[in-house]
């Protein structure tokens, strides 16, 4: 783990290079030995900040994806092409990165190895399950803010699993299982507004 590169720089070459948009392709390029847990955190933190649609969309849908790879032990990353060709504003990606930089580099001096279960081949494949459930929150969640909390989530486990630190990863699932809330009240909210409409119609 000495010789990959942190997660902070990792991050910092996204926000570098050609194009006003940047493809899930090029950041898979760019996460290369890391990329399960790296792509975690990448797809999590424009979730980070208040994002319209579809952004959120975007990132659960190929969360998702990735989160059933890692739930049935792939050791890499696969995405279909037509996952590939999606893009996010690299300005987008580098606003959120710029915001979180500096916790995400304190987190980085404080992880180190600890509660490693979550780096077995079983712990990946709850993780992947975990993330599952964050992704298809993400999906749910309330325009523009109710995805904060699950894309705190997705980065801190993605963290997590870069360090092998198994308490950033419960951190992570503690921010998710507030996000998870949200998204439920939300949807019960719009279940419980139709409802009335059609009972006064």
């Amino acid at each position: 783990m000495s010789t990959l590169p942190r997660t902070s720089a990792v991050l910092n070459a996204l926000t570098v290079g050609e194009g006003e948009y940047l493809t899930v392709d090029e950041i898979l390029q760019t996460l290369r030995q890391q990329a399960f847990a790296l792509l975690v955190v990448v797809l999590g933190l424009p979730n980070c900040l208040p994002m319209p649609p579809p952004i959120p969309l975007i990132c659960g849908f190929v969360l998702a994806f990735v989160a059933l790879q890692m739930a049935l032990g792939r050791q890499a990353p696969w995405l279909p092409r037509r996952l590939l060709r999606k893009s996010v504003a690299r300005a987008d990606v580098s606003r959120a990165v710029e915001r979180a930089m500096p916790v995400l580099r304190r987190l980085e001096r404080m992880s180190r190895p600890r509660l490693q279960f979550f780096a077995t081949q079983p712990g990946m494949r709850a993780m992947g399950l975990i993330l599952l459930v964050v992704a298809l929150g993400l999906l749910v969640s309330a325009p523009f803010i109710g995805q904060i909390p699950l894309g705190l989530a997705a980065c801190l486990i993605g963290l997590g699993l870069v360090e092998r630190d198994g308490l950033v990863i419960i951190l992570g699932m503690t921010a998710g299982v507030f996000g998870i809330g949200l998204s439920l009240g939300f949807i019960v909210a719009i279940v419980s507004g139709i409802a009335a409409l059609v009972g006064y119609a």
